[in-house]
């Protein structure tokens, strides 16, 4: 279906933190008449002096645009912003970007439909200093009448904004995946910057090795997906019996340097009960059997 706002449609932007103020500057970059309400307006100054509109209510902001953003710091305060509002959100696109989990998403998602609200959940994959760019990740999901009505507005925050689906949480539910990457590979590399840091070696020096086993880990992922969507987990380079001896060798290094030991630990004991359930002659994907438990 092809965009129905080609051009510089009206958006209208609620909550102006350090993302807030990134999304309707790069609105007002791609020409879009915006219109921005916070609850401290000398948030919004910049941004008046860039063009945009500072409304004196969440109400006039809501009726200023038929795409209505909303990045705030949780999804309660979405619903304390826009519960009084249903008689004016009737029949406009509600964009939340604010961060959540998938069940409030869909929650919110309920909410809205009660209201005749069009309403897409969204996840922002970079910093405030990403907002614009051509390889910025945007996640959205709901109805994609909605997203496909405003999507060429939408990509001014992004140049690789993705459609999810129908289901509203699956914004959410991408998000947090992603977060429990990040988090792992950074923690990786700060235990491994910690082991080399024994030796005098400075982070910085160890920083491209890391980049290195980090891009042939990334390498790796696309193999696992077919193992973990097939259901089997032929090991084609290492069991998760070697990758266990590995283990151990970490955690013994860790303990003679002085260095933390209780990240090594912990894979360690997943490993163990993947052992545990006939897996040690599997390729390390069959440790998702570990993960799918409560």
């Amino acid at each position: 279906m092809p965009n129905s706002d080609a051009g510089h449609a009206s958006v209208t932007v609620i909550g102006l933190g350090l993302m807030g103020q990134a999304l309707s500057g790069a609105f007002l970059k791609n020409g879009h008449a915006t219109t921005v309400w916070n609850r401290s307006t000398d948030k919004a100054d910049l941004l008046v002096a860039k063009g945009a509109v500072l409304a004196d209510s969440v109400r006039h902001a809501v009726t200023a645009s038929p795409l209505v953003i909303v990045c705030v710091s949780d999804y309660d305060v979405v619903r304390e912003l826009l519960d009084p509002l249903g008689d004016v959100l009737a029949g406009r696109v509600l964009v939340n970007l604010t961060s959540g989990t998938s069940k409030q998403a869909r929650e919110i998602a309920e909410w809205a439909a009660q209201r005749d609200v069009a309403y897409l959940d969204g996840a922002i994959m970079t910093t405030p200093q990403g907002i614009g760019a051509a390889d910025t990740l945007l996640f959205y999901s709901g109805p994609q009448s909605a997203f496909d009505r405003h999507e060429s507005t939408l990509r001014s925050l992004g140049g690789a904004t993705t459609y999810l689906g129908a289901d509203h949480a699956l914004s959410s539910l991408y998000d947090m995946a992603v977060l429990t990457i990040m988090w792992n590979v950074l923690n990786g590399f700060l235990h491994a910057a910690a082991l080399v840091g024994t030796a005098n070696v400075p982070a910085a020096k160890f920083a491209p090795a890391a980049r290195k086993g980090i891009a042939t880990v990334a390498d790796w992922l696309s193999g696992y997906a077919d193992q973990i969507d097939g259901g089997r987990y032929p090991a084609l380079d290492s069991t998760i019996d070697t990758h266990l001896a590995a283990m151990e060798h970490l955690i013994k290094e860790s303990e003679f340097l002085g260095v933390n030991a209780e990240l090594p630990k912990f894979v360690k004991v997943l490993a163990d009960r993947s052992i545990a359930d006939g897996h040690g002659g599997d390729s390390y994907a069959a440790m998702i059997e570990q993960f799918r438990k409560p």
